[in-house]
């Protein structure tokens, strides 16, 4: 498996150095296994969905069928991937990983399909990404467990109908509004992954220091959650980097000294935003007076692509309230202001 599959699969970039950045990185590779959790008890976090999935599961189990077709929404890395494995572990069933990008013809998704055994999990990542014509060969293997093969061309063409194993598809996607309603239709089971709060974070970096071995006071380990723009991959790497500088500059102890200095160093301030964060919001306010400005515009102004901005900046900077979307375009809020410590503007008092 070479390092250019791995990009396209897990969506990596050639050049991605931010460490507040939400999308797995080639490092997060090395380490996810480590630190994954592989049962809901190990996993920290979005309790109320691991609730429902339980009793889903556990129904399932008890009529000897296969788990309705799931769909996981939100922000990258907030546990979607975990969460397909952890089902896959609670079923006792295997699971087939690939991604939308990866499945570039039909004949990839029906080789993958006609392979899995009896409720067993397919988990597609990114599934937005899927190109269409490969998306309507999931529409009668949803719904019917079966396969519908165009062999010929032209008169002599004929259709072969193969049957499918009862499996279970578990998608996961970053921007539900790039997924079309028929394919949205065939999920039984739709949950959206929200931010975590400090408080959970700090449990997800005590975890995974205990796995690390490498000890963190709890003012130490506060620290890090707080400025983990409320996800665990982001907390994770931001505890390996941590890590270390507590090993190069101190005595190998992840104290709130050497946490500060480090996370400085890293450019990644108290709320979590980094350069990148603080330039978007400065070019709004400052180029185009606080705005609004249409994303296309600004996404020149920075030099980043539109969708990188929808897609990474974005949720983070509403979620804190740092800017809004508007019919006209993004909005600096006062909270901008405040936080860039730049003078606000009479029209927000």
């Amino acid at each position: 498996m070479n390092l250019e599959f791995l990009r396209r699969k897990f969506s990596l970039k050639e050049t991605d150095d931010r460490e507040v950045a939400p999308d797995v990185s080639q490092d997060d590779l090395v380490l996810d296994v480590t630190l994954r959790p592989r049962t809901f008890e190990e996993f920290i976090g979005q309790e109320r969905l691991k609730d429902n999935l339980r009793v889903y599961i556990q129904a399932a189990r008890h009529r000897g069928e296969a788990l309705d077709h799931v769909l996981f929404y939100g922000p990258p890395g907030l546990g979607k991937t975990t969460l397909a494995h952890i089902i896959s572990n609670e079923l006792g069933v295997s699971i087939k990983t690939t991604s939308g990008p990866v499945l570039e013809r039909q004949g990839d998704l029906a080789a993958i399909l006609t392979n899995l055994s009896d409720h067993d999990i397919l988990f597609i990542d990114e599934i937005h990404r899927m190109p269409r014509i490969v998306e309507e060969v999931l529409y009668p293997a949803m719904e019917d467990f079966h396969l519908d093969i165009i062999i010929g061309q032209g008169p002599n063409a004929r259709s072969l109908k193969v049957n499918l194993p009862r499996f279970t598809l578990v998608g996961a996607t970053t921007r539900t509004g790039l997924l079309t309603f028929p394919l949205r239709d065939r999920f039984g089971v739709i949950v959206r992954l929200e931010y975590y709060r400090p408080e959970e974070l700090v449990r997800v970096v005590k975890r995974s220091s205990a796995i690390l071995d490498v000890h963190i006071t709890d003012e130490a380990a506060y620290e890090v959650a707080r400025r983990s723009r409320g996800t665990p991959r982001i907390a994770n790497r931001l505890l390996r980097r941590v890590r270390d500088f507590a090993q190069v500059k101190g005595d190998g102890t992840i104290g709130m000294e050497i946490a500060r200095y480090a996370l400085e160093a890293m450019d990644v301030d108290e709320r979590g935003l980094d350069d990148m964060d603080r330039k978007l919001l400065l070019t709004i306010i400052e180029k185009y007076g606080g705005g609004p400005v249409g994303v296309d515009t600004l996404a020149a102004s920075v030099r980043e692509d539109k969708e990188t901005i929808e897609d990474v900046y974005e949720p983070f900077l509403l979620q804190e309230g740092l800017i809004e979307r508007t019919p006209r375009g993004r909005l600096a809020t006062r909270g901008a202001y405040e936080h860039l410590k730049i003078d606000v503007p009479n029209r927000l008092f």
